[in-house]
């Protein structure tokens, strides 16, 4: 898959560590080498709804995946909400 820098992609696994779900989008602002020959990563800006940037993270290239045609977008809290 060649993603190019700076492209919203969609992560395909949850990320509980970082109370991020898999549909999630974020931004691909680097590509980093496994320093152990294993899976290459990307590291990737996280925004919220209105653009601000609320974390960056880095994952296995296998956690993303292009946005395609057929999707469309969504919005969900990060506050868990309990009524």
């Amino acid at each position: 898959m060649n993603l190019e820098l700076y492209q919203q992609v969609a992560l395909c696994r949850d990320l509980p560590e970082h109370q991020l779900r898999k549909g999630d989008l974020v931004t691909l602002i680097d590509r980093v080498p496994h320093p152990a020959g294993g899976e290459n990563g990307y590291i990737l800006e996280v925004f919220n709804a209105i653009g601000e940037s609320i974390a960056v993270i880095t994952v296995p290239q296998s956690a993303v995946e292009p946005l395609r045609s057929h999707e469309i977008l969504t919005v969900r809290s990060l506050v868990d909400v309990k009524g």
